[in-house]
């Protein structure tokens, strides 16, 4: 017969490894911001894929859904560009606070609105990555995913981001990759392994 004592209880090693299980506790939010069709979406999406796969609590915050049902009040002028970026980084906050690994491929063309959302973000305490999905207009008007450069350059479409409207390049983003002439899996790869060197991943 074989006698449990609490020593053996004691000795017994966890069902996970205690490290494994802090990384999937702590939350952050991960900023892709880039022109549009930049590929963020795409990115964000393919790194989710990876994360959940390995039980990671993963949300994508798409900036067209948020707009289509959070921010359907808004226009394109600076101001409400600013408002709509400022709620999602409210929104991705809160679910990072709680151990969501938070994915935000939303444009934020301008400086002042990203820096809101980081200071945000170090004011509660909790962890907030920028990534600059670097993608040439040139290369972005060529995918064209939405049909919006092509509607811009017929006349159809005022207050293009890059185009008419201003794009405020990120000067020192934690990351920056560049897409051009590289496939999805390749850059996917490549934020994945940056997210496992912070311990987020």
């Amino acid at each position: 017969m074989t006698v449990t004592t609490a020593h053996t209880l004691a000795a017994a090693p966890p069902a996970a490894p205690a490290a494994a299980a802090a990384t999937r506790e702590r939350g952050a939010t991960v900023w892709l911001t880039g022109l549009p069709s930049a590929g963020k979406t795409t990115l964000a999406r393919a790194v989710a894929e990876r994360l959940t796969a390995t039980g990671r609590r993963t949300e994508v915050l798409d900036g067209d859904e948020i707009r289509r049902f959070l921010s359907q009040e808004l226009g394109f002028t600076r101001a409400d560009r600013h408002t709509n970026v400022t709620r999602i980084g409210f929104l991705a906050q809160r679910l990072a606070s709680h151990g969501v690994l938070v994915l935000a491929p939303v444009i934020a063309p301008y400086t002042a609105s990203r820096a809101a959302v980081r200071d945000r973000h170090a004011a509660a305490g909790t962890a907030y990555l920028e990534v600059h999905v670097a993608t040439p207009v040139e290369v972005c008007s060529v995918r064209d995913v939405k049909g919006l450069y092509a509607r811009q350059a017929a006349g159809e479409l005022t207050g293009l981001t890059g185009i008419d409207d201003p794009y405020e390049e990120p000067d020192a983003p934690e990351l920056r990759i560049r897409t051009e002439g590289r496939s999805v899996a390749d850059t996917a790869a490549e934020l994945h392994a940056f997210l496992a060197e912070r311990g987020l991943a």
